[in-house]
């Protein structure tokens, strides 16, 4: 086990732990104090939860933001206090004769970029305060809407009171508010009754390990440990000249073309290491660094 241990692991978050409690116990499992995760998922909710370890955290800003995939189940009949399962059931109503076109019709309107209010037992903050805590208190919590994106909304499945659905949205959308919204599209109401995420990033179930692996692995458990840069791919990369490399590693910024983008930039050196996330100076024609990952000596 090496406490120097730098990296992302992807865990498949099991049902009724908070991310947080994921976050403990890897912490405990690793010994290493120093790891975050790129975006909560609910207690109810299983699948992808991606952890940045050691050196890594650094990267988590530039991941949190990213798109991120589910496959949600919805139950139509029944809305929650939570919108989802986990709540205190507030109504029920029957559900008229739907036909999978007429689900499909109803997701129409939610698919693109979309006004979402968000859930009142949510973690969103007003006046300092979360939003669920004042709900808890039987205060009215009127959330505002928000801009999300819908990329991708695809039915799979429909019995005449659940729905399946495969979801990639923005973050900072809640599944939660889709399905409660999806209710009222249909005049019948509706909660999340399941999800599960199945990609954050490029990050998906694929590379996801579980817990009791992590925890059977023991000193070998960096045998999951993905590469630091992972938690980056998304961005563009540039390779830093040899001759260049000590002065970017040393704060100085270095010559260069223009990107085609603005934004966060990979730097490499000639063997592949990552140097460090820079920004490019259009006035000075040069890359300026961010965040050096390198010492001078290594």
């Amino acid at each position: 086990m090496s406490s120097d241990a730098a990296g992302v692991l992807v865990i498949d978050k099991p049902g009724g732990w908070t991310s947080h409690d994921v976050v403990a116990k890897t912490r405990g499992l690793t010994r290493i104090r120093q790891i975050g995760h790129a975006g909560t998922l609910d207690p109810m909710a299983t699948g992808v939860l991606v952890l940045c370890v050691g050196k890594a955290t650094r990267l988590l800003e530039y991941l949190t933001g990213q798109p991120k995939s589910y496959r949600a189940e919805i139950t139509l009949g029944i809305t929650t206090n939570t919108y989802d399962a986990e709540g205190e059931v507030t109504k029920t109503r029957p559900v008229p004769m739907l036909t999978a076109e007429d689900v499909d019709q109803a997701l129409a309107p939610f698919r693109g970029d979309i006004l979402q209010v968000p859930p009142a037992y949510s973690a969103i903050k007003r006046d300092g305060v979360a939003s669920y805590k004042r709900a808890r208190r039987g205060e009215d919590v009127q959330l505002a809407p928000r801009p999300v994106t819908i990329y991708a909304l695809d039915l799979l499945s429909f019995d005449g009171i659940t729905v399946q659905v495969d979801v990639t949205c923005s973050a900072g959308t809640y599944v939660r508010s889709l399905a409660h919204d999806l209710g009222a599209a249909l005049g019948c109401g509706a909660h999340l009754s399941g999800l599960r995420r199945t990609e954050v990033a490029s990050f998906t179930l694929a590379q996801a390990t579980t817990l009791e692996a992590l925890a059977a692995a023991g000193d070998q458990w960096t045998q999951f440990l993905l590469p630091s840069d992972r938690a980056v791919a998304h961005l563009p990369a540039v390779v830093i000249p040899t001759n260049d490399v000590a002065r970017l590693l040393h704060g100085g910024t270095v010559s260069g073309q223009a990107p085609q983008a603005e934004g966060p930039v990979r730097a490499y050196d000639s063997a592949g290491r990552l140097l460090a996330i820079v920004s490019y100076l259009p006035d000075r024609q040069a890359w300026k660094p961010l965040k050096v990952f390198l010492s001078p000596q290594d």
